[in-house]
């Protein structure tokens, strides 16, 4: 089936982006070698066929190296400018970078649609909630340096106690956020002075590069070093190495386990890791079916389902069941689908290439197992595209019900007794969110104090979700390692360090001559406004 709508001017792309630099020890250095083609699931022409967007370089292991051996040189084992620089210093240096970072704007929200087939409004928003969450990790930063401006002292010794950087940080993003997610492991990683290689993820990688020059003008040399290809060439001899100090992925276990398993020593290894989820909604009999109908769309369709957070399977009590699902499945079909700058458009072009022909197998195994396809439009063919399905009685033995699906895919199970979709949950190998909807408090209660020993957030009468990024972003299981926002994410980068002194009166002495001199950047009662 042909979806082709003809682009509007505002959004086309004026020529293919030819991005063959790549950035390491602070020179954006011109790559001669093999280029990565970059396409999009859109098409531009009538008769549909991928649209080509230009290309980024394919580095091989000799540029891996040199992008760990500029971050080792620029950390120096502690002693590197970046590392030992003044809070104030390293804040005015992000502060450059993230207005540098606002004038791209329009090139970047327009790649993100045409790259990953976000809608407008949803790459918009990553664009302006990713320059939010920098400014915010600033003030946070600030705020943790004031606490710190002081000295402490407990059975006779003084201690002055602040938080210190790691190390070297490989930083590895994900597609479907890949200017949000990742900047939230970069930013607070740099701004707490360690250095770090940063890798884009397949899909979603051109839109980095209008950022090159705004990274390597803002930084010292070597903090930060940004390469471009497959993550088998790169991350892997660099993680053999044994010398990267924090892994901060956000991605799947698979690929997570065989980095990390790569490491030589991975018990001196930080692990700051966003996984797979397979967040559940559990629909009570007392629930207002009209508002978990649309928050159930919501978490299981925005951006057709490619979010960790998005809800992946819906558990619909037995009394409530026909209702749900008749009001459920035409809400499914009732969504528009178009290009993402379509207005009203909420489902979008895939952008893998390979996931319709994944989400049918999954439908096909469902079905050759029992599973009905609900809704009229599901399981509908388009170029780019499959229409959700929504599957029902999904059971155990089917892959929808195991495997993270990660697309347009709606597996339903009814349940009669609560503690059925409580013990599939402990059964589960993730532990990220949950969904919950009901009104009789009687009932809620006991299932609130289970539940948040079973997934790190709890979400009443609405759909799982991240933000707002000053709340804790973590997992239990296989779904997370650390927790990621915007106070907790400062704390993930660092260790807490301190100089220690005995209450003497040389001691004393010494510690007022370093302050009064300030010479040194760790220890000051400076505070910053």
């Amino acid at each position: 089936m042909s979806n082709f709508i003809p682009i509007p001017k505002e959004f086309e792309l004026d020529s293919p982006i030819q991005a063959n630099q790549y950035l390491i020890d602070g020179k954006l250095i011109e790559w001669k070698g093999k280029m990565a083609e970059v396409n999009s699931s859109i098409s531009s022409t009538k008769e549909y066929k991928p649209t080509y967007l230009g290309s980024v370089p394919e580095l091989e292991e000799e540029q891996a190296q040199e992008s760990l051996k500029a971050a080792l040189k620029a950390y120096d084992q502690g002693k590197g400018k970046w590392p030992t620089m003044r809070v104030e210093e390293r804040i005015h240096c992000m502060e450059k970078f993230v207005k540098a970072m606002e004038t791209k704007r329009d090139i970047v929200v327009k790649l993100i649609m045409w790259e990953i087939g976000k809608n407008l409004p949803d790459a918009e928003k990553e664009f302006d909630r990713t320059v939010k969450y920098v400014y915010d990790t600033i003030e946070d930063y600030k705020q943790m340096d004031r606490n710190a401006a002081k000295f402490e002292k407990h059975d006779g010794v003084y201690a002055h106690i602040r938080r210190g950087p790691l190390g070297v940080v490989l930083c590895l993003g994900p597609y479907n956020y890949p200017l949000n997610e990742t900047f939230a492991l970069l930013i607070p990683a740099l701004i707490m002075g360690n250095t770090a290689i940063f890798k884009p993820a397949k899909f979603g990688v051109l839109l980095i590069t209008p950022l090159l020059e705004a990274f390597q003008e803002s930084f010292p040399k070597g903090v930060v070093n940004i390469i471009f290809g497959r993550g088998r060439v790169l991350a892997s001899p660099i993680m053999k190495t044994g010398h990267v100090d924090v892994l901060a992925l956000i991605g799947n276990s698979k690929s997570a386990n065989a980095l990390i398993n790569q490491h030589p020593k991975s018990n001196r290894l930080r692990l700051i890791l966003g996984l797979e989820a397979k967040n559940p909604a559990i629909i009570l009999p007392h629930a207002d079916l009209d508002l978990a109908v649309k928050e159930c769309i919501s978490g299981s369709l925005s951006f057709n389902g490619q979010r960790c957070t998005a809800l992946k399977i819906i558990y619909v009590h037995e009394d409530i069941k026909e209702e749900f699902l008749e009001n459920f499945t035409a809400a499914v079909d009732a969504q528009k689908f178009g290009n993402p700058w379509d207005d009203g458009a909420f489902l979008t072009p895939l952008p893998e290439p390979d996931k319709p022909a994944y989400i049918q197998a999954l439908i096909d195994d469902a079905e050759a197992k029992g599973a009905k396809i609900l809704n009229k439009k599901g399981g509908q063919h388009f170029d780019n595209y499959i229409w959700p399905a929504v599957m029902y009685p999904v059971t155990k033995d089917m892959r929808v019900y195991e495997e993270e699906q990660f697309g347009p895919i709606i597996p339903v199970v009814y349940f009669t007794d609560i503690n059925e979709p409580l013990d599939d949950m402990a059964d589960s190998n993730y532990g990220q969110q949950v969904s919950l909807f009901g009104k009789d408090v009687e009932v809620l209660s006991p299932l609130i104090d289970t539940l948040v020993n079973l997934v790190c957030r709890v979400n009443l009468n609405s759909s799982c979700q991240r933000g707002p990024d000053v709340y804790p972003f973590t997992g239990r299981k296989d779904s997370a390692k650390s927790t990621l926002s915007v106070h907790d994410a400062l704390r993930s980068f660092s260790i807490r360090t301190f100089v220690a002194s005995k209450d003497n009166p040389e001691n004393v002495k010494i510690l007022e001559e370093l302050l009064q001199h300030k010479q040194s950047s760790f220890i000051s009662t400076d505070y910053i406004l």
